[in-house]
């Protein structure tokens, strides 16, 4: 056994080497829309120019998640709108003003900048022609037409200030409501799948869609203005990045902001498009005559960093989730009242969305002081680790379990005690079934962890929600494609292993 322990231990060494040596003093967050990347890559060049090493983590899930992060000390500072504040994060307290809003932040240890400039609200869109053909101008206008189809994004559902509000304030009544990704929502408004959505007023998808907003007749909507909700030692640790922010109170006005917007949005007249990154440098340097240093991203070079990440991944989580699967069950196997709790309380953690589970394990892994986002988050290593384990705990319990009972009745025969039985017969024996579990565990890891782009994590993941964001097919097509691949490689890996350490003969029983 002590080979078994040496060999654990070389394991989870390898597992935990670092691929990457990035460092950063100064972290940064943005949500999952194009908006919030650009503002989240003005920040850091702003703090880049100061002297910081800042790192942004793009596309963290949504409002709840970012935040969270925030108050942990995940991230230092993040793009952020005082309508969201009020009516989401502090949804369940009266905040009459921004005044008000500061002395609640003050009790998390946040502080909230002056605004940027431009009041970012929600609006109702239509396809133009569609808003012209049956002669709706306003929200109001909507309570004569039940027939329409309504497709709004998740957190507009669930919000306060979303739609359960907006249906009594208009007088709505109950209809069916198709809730879909936001950016998903443009595509299927184009191909009249739906008829009305929910907008942000600077999105650049409005004038690439030709979407007409609806007239907000009775003013439900509230002020939205953005601004950086930062840490409030972030000052005393970085007083340069803090002066150099304080030059982004109302810089930016509506328009602006919608330019910068589309310009992602858009191709060039080379066939190229902009990075956020390269957007927010053109902007400090017309408007501050600063000038950042945006290095060029290739396909390659974008390939050869998300591998680098997803490998991390599953290397992190798969190699732990082996190494306690496979002593689970043989628990099973042996005990079968205990075997029975371990394999319903793993299959319940499998049921769980990945979304709730990467929330619900950013408070634990935080008090353990480990990173809860960014590369090699454990928040994705953790969640990929729980849900690794189903597949391989179960073909363990069935390969030990379908042992013919000849092959027990012969060791105990030849007087091999217990663990020298499992070690010498029973694991062999079942070996080409625990070997299978764990290749479904790591072909399942492979495609869960394009996950870990929810909580900055990069990975595969990530082109393919900034390809969905962008509406950009060929990024959708790198992430997915190289997921794939890397999973067909992973199987192939893992056929060669079973070629090294499985007799002939139980393979071919296997086959």
């Amino acid at each position: 056994m002590l080979r078994y322990g040496i060999a654990a231990t070389l394991l989870l060494c390898v597992a935990y080497v670092p691929l990457s040596c990035e460092q950063a003093d100064l972290r940064i967050g943005s949500k999952k829309f194009t908006e919030s990347v650009i503002l989240g890559e003005v920040v850091a060049h702003l703090a880049r120019d100061a002297g910081a090493e800042p790192l942004h983590f793009r596309e963290i899930g949504g409002t709840t998640l970012v935040y969270k992060a925030l108050v942990s000390g995940d991230i230092d500072i993040y793009p952020e709108y005082t309508g969201t504040l009020r009516r989401e994060i502090f949804a369940d307290r009266k905040i009459d003003d921004d005044e008000a809003l500061e002395e609640v932040l003050r009790e998390d240890g946040l502080v909230m900048s002056r605004p940027l400039g431009f009041n970012n609200t929600y609006a109702l869109g239509m396809k133009r022609q569609r808003a012209e053909a049956l002669g709706i101008e306003k929200i109001s206008d909507l309570a004569a037409r039940p027939d329409l189809r309504l497709g709004f994004g998740h957190e507009f559902v669930d919000r306060d200030d979303g739609w359960p509000s907006l249906r009594q304030a208009y007088d709505l009544g109950d209809r069916d409501v198709k809730v879909l990704d936001h950016d998903l929502a443009y595509r299927e408004l184009s191909s009249g799948a739906i008829d009305v959505m929910d907008v942000y007023a600077t999105d650049a998808k409005i004038q690439v869609h030709d979407i007409v907003l609806l007239e907000d007749d009775r003013e439900f909507f509230t002020r939205y203005d953005a601004v950086l909700v930062h840490r409030a030692d972030l000052p005393t640790r970085f007083p340069e990045v803090a002066t150099a922010l304080d030059r982004l109170d109302g810089a930016l006005d509506v328009d602006q902001m919608t330019r910068m917007n589309l310009a992602a949005e858009l191709d060039q007249e080379d066939g190229t498009r902009l990075s956020e990154s390269q957007i927010a440098a053109e902007f400090l340097e017309q408007q501050m005559a600063i000038r950042p240093h945006v290095e060029p991203e290739t396909v390659y070079t974008r390939l050869r960093k998300h591998t680098i990440e997803h490998v991390d991944l599953v290397r992190k989580s798969l190699v732990p989730a082996i190494l306690v699967a496979i002593p689970l069950g043989i628990v099973a196997a042996r005990y079968r009242l205990t075997g029975t709790i371990i394999l319903v309380i793993i299959g319940i953690v499998q049921t769980v969305p990945a979304l709730a589970l990467l929330v619900i394990l950013m408070k634990p892994v935080s008090l353990l002081g480990m990173s809860s986002l960014g590369t090699g988050s454990m928040n994705a290593v953790v969640a990929l680790f729980l849900y690794s384990l189903l597949p391989i705990v179960r073909n363990t319990f069935a390969g030990l379990d379908n042992i013919a009972r000849g092959a027990h009745e012969s060791a105990q025969a030849l007087g091999l005690p217990p663990l020298a039985r499992l070690r010498l017969v029973e694991l062999p024996l079942a070996a080409p079934t625990i070997l299978a579990g764990i290749k479904t565990a790591a072909v399942m890891n492979v495609g869960f962890a394009t996950l870990g782009a929810l909580v900055g994590a990069g990975g595969y993941g990530l082109p393919i929600l900034t390809g969905i964001r962008l509406s950009d097919d060929a990024l959708i097509m790198q992430g997915a494609f190289a997921a794939a691949a890397l999973a067909l490689l992973v199987q192939f890996s893992f056929w060669l292993i079973e070629r090294m350490v499985v007799s002939p003969g139980l393979r071919l029983r296997a086959s």
